[in-house]
C-alpha cells in the first residue's frame, strides 16, 4: 500500500452510500467525497507540482475534508492554516511552507487575501466542487506516488518563535492507523465526534481512523468549546461512540459541570493525549460514562500522533500520575538517562526517544531544527536507526508502563535541588476545591510561580501544599485565575504564564 487514497476508495466500493463526514450543515458520502476530491485534485494537479504543499485556510467543514483529500488526489501535501491565528504567525508558516496555492471558500476569501503574500494563488473551493474530472492528470499523478511521499505538514511552537512544519509521510499513517484502531478496538459502526482542530494532529487519529475503517466522523465547531450546553447538545443528538480528545477538551466539560445538563451516553470510549489528565477531571467523566473504556495515549507530532497507550483499569488517587503506558506495536519507545545509557530500572528517570516507522520526515525546509531533534540511535552505531528526541522526561513503574514526569524544560535546579514541577502540579490538582494548575519556573530570580483555577482562596491551598510537598518545592508565588490561558491546540499556554500577561 502506498496511498491513503485506497483507504478511501475501498469504503467507496463497500458502502458509497455511508455519510464518511459531517458538519452542523452539511453531510458528505464516501461516494460524494471521492467525487469532490478528485475535482478539486484535478483542478490542483494543474497548478502544483507533485509533493509539493497546497494550504488549507478553511474551517472545520465537510469542504474542508474534500480540499484535503483533493490535495492528496493531486499528488500534493496539505497543510492546514488556522483562520484565527495572528497575521505574524501566518506569514512565518507561509514563509516556510512556500504552498504551491491557498485553497479559501467565500467566507474567507478577502480575508486570506489581506494574510497570505500578493502573488499567492487564492482559490475558492466552491469552484473546484462539482468541476471536471482528469482522469490522466490525477492517474499520472497516482502513478508516480510513493509510500514516502509527504502526506500533511502539522506546524508547531518553536522554541525560537519560528513554528515547525513537521512533515508527516503515507507511509507513517499507513503503519499507525490499523494498529491504532485494533488496539483500541475501533470497528467501522463506530462514529466519531472530531474536537481537535484540523491542524492538529489528534485529528489525524478522527479522519484516517475513519476511513480505513468505513466509519462516519462528525466535526464539531470550534466554538461549541465554549458554550458547554451547545456542545452537549450537539453530542446527544449525534450520538458519537468514540471521542478522540485533547484533555483541555475534556476539562472544559467536567469543570463547566457539563454532565449536569446532559450525558452523551452512546460514548463507549475516550482516548485523550496532549497533556497531563487532572485525576479530579478523569473522575467526573468516568463518573458519567460509567461503562465506556477512557485510554491515556502519548506521543510527540513527530511520531505520527502517538506511541503508547495505557487503559484506564483502575481508580486513582487524587495524587497520582496515570501512566503513559506501553508501546504501541511496532514502534521503539525507550528512555536514555544523562550518562546516555538505557534506561530499565523502575522509578529512574530518562529522556524518551521514539522510532520506528511512524517517525516523521523532518521539519520542512528546515534541515538544522531536524538534525537536532531527529538523530542516529544513541544507544548503537550498528546500522542506520533514525528516532526522535521527545525532550520529555519520563520513567518506569514497577508494573512496567511509562510514566510521563515533564519537559526537560520544566525539570529545575531549586534550592540546591532537582525538580519536577509536574509534580507540584499534581500536588495542587489533588486538592479540593483546584481544577487546574501550572507551574512556571523565572530562573532570573529564581522563584517557583503557580497559576491554578478553583474555588479554594490561595491561602487555604497554600496551606494543604505545605502537607503535601518538601518546602524546597513550595511555589513562591501563588495566582489564581479564571480561567487558563490555552494555546491553539487546546493547551495550557505557559508562554503566556511566563510573560506575565495573564492578569
Amino acid at each position: 500500500m502506498r496511498n491513503v487514497l485506497e483507504w478511501l476508495e475501498t469504503q467507496v466500493e463497500r458502502q458509497p452510500d455511508k455519510v464518511a463526514f459531517a458538519d452542523v450543515d452539511s453531510e458528505v458520502t464516501y461516494a460524494d467525497l471521492v467525487q469532490k476530491a478528485r475535482a478539486i485534485g484535478s483542478y490542483l494537479a494543474t497548478h502544483a507540482n507533485p509533493r509539493t504543499p497546497v494550504a488549507i485556510y478553511l474551517d472545520k467543514t465537510t469542504r474542508a475534508i474534500c480540499a484535503l483529500f483533493g490535495a492528496v488526489y493531486a499528488g500534493c501535501c496539505y497543510s492546514f492554516v488556522d483562520l484565527r491565528q495572528p497575521q505574524q504567525r501566518v506569514e512565518k508558516i507561509v514563509e516556510k511552507l512556500q504552498p504551491a496555492l491557498v485553497v479559501v471558500d467565500a467566507g474567507s476569501a478577502e480575508q486570506a487575501r489581506e494574510t497570505f503574500p500578493e502573488g499567492l494563488a487564492v482559490v475558492e473551493v466552491e469552484s473546484l466542487l462539482d468541476g471536471a474530472i482528469d482522469e490522466n492528470a490525477l492517474a499520472e499523478r497516482r502513478a508516480g506516488a510513493l509510500a514516502t511521499d509527504p502526506l500533511y505538514i502539522n506546524f508547531t511552537s518553536g522554541s525560537t518563535g519560528t513554528p515547525k512544519g513537521v512533515a508527516v509521510g503515507h507511509a507513517s499513517v499507513i503503519d499507525f492507523i490499523p494498529i491504532f484502531a485494533e488496539t483500541l478496538g475501533i470497528n467501522s459502526d463506530d462514529v466519531f465526534a472530531n474536537q481537535a482542530p484540523l491542524d492538529f494532529d489528534v485529528s489525524v487519529k478522527d479522519i484516517y481512523t475513519s476511513i480505513y475503517l468505513g466509519a462516519t466522523v462528525h466535526l464539531i465547531p470550534r466554538e461549541y468549546f465554549s458554550v458547554p450546553v451547545q456542545l452537549l447538545d450537539y453530542l446527544c443528538e449525534r450520538k458519537p461512540t468514540v471521542l478522540v480528545w485533547a484533555v483541555s477538551a475534556m476539562c472544559f466539560v467536567s469543570i463547566m459541570k457539563g454532565f449536569d445538563y446532559k450525558v452523551p451516553e452512546t460514548v463507549r470510549l475516550v482516548a485523550f493525549s496532549g497533556e497531563v489528565m487532572p485525576i479530579k477531571q478523569l473522575n467526573v467523566w468516568r463518573a458519567a460514562l460509567p461503562d465506556a473504556t477512557f485510554v491515556n495515549v502519548y506521543g510527540p507530532t513527530e511520531i505520527t500522533c502517538n506511541c503508547t497507550y495505557h487503559v484506564i483499569d483502575r481508580e486513582y488517587a487524587l495524587d497520582e500520575s496515570i501512566p503513559i503506558g506501553v508501546p504501541f506495536a511496532n514502534e521503539s519507545v525507550f528512555l536514555v538517562g544523562e550518562d546516555g545509557s538505557r534506561v530499565t530500572e523502575p522509578d529512574q528517570p530518562g529522556e524518551l526517544y521514539v522510532g520506528g516507522p511512524t517517525l516523521a520526515l523532518g521539519y520542512y525546509r528546515d534541515v538544522e531544527r531536524t538534525a537536532k531533534a531527529f538523530m542516529q540511535n544513541p544507544l548503537h552505531q550498528d546500522y542506520l536507526d533514525m528516532v526522535y528526541k521527545t525532550g520529555d522526561l519520563a520513567k518506569y513503574d514497577g508494573n512496567g508502563n511509562l510514566v510521563y514526569l515533564s519537559r526537560v524544560d520544566h525539570q529545575i535546579k531549586h534550592m540546591g535541588q532537582r525538580i519536577e514541577l509536574g509534580e507540584i502540579e499534581a500536588a495542587a490538582q489533588a486538592v479540593d476545591g483546584v481544577s487546574r494548575a501550572c507551574c512556571i519556573y523565572d530562573s532570573v530570580k529564581k522563584r517557583i510561580r503557580m497559576f491554578y483555577t478553583g474555588d479554594i482562596d490561595k491561602k487555604a491551598l497554600t496551606g494543604r501544599l505545605h502537607e503535601a510537598l518538601p518546602p524546597f518545592m513550595m511555589p513562591n508565588n501563588v495566582k489564581q485565575l479564571e480561567q487558563m490561558p490555552l494555546s491553539k491546540n487546546g493547551k495550557i499556554d505557559r508562554a503566556k504564564l511566563a510573560s506575565g500577561e495573564v492578569k
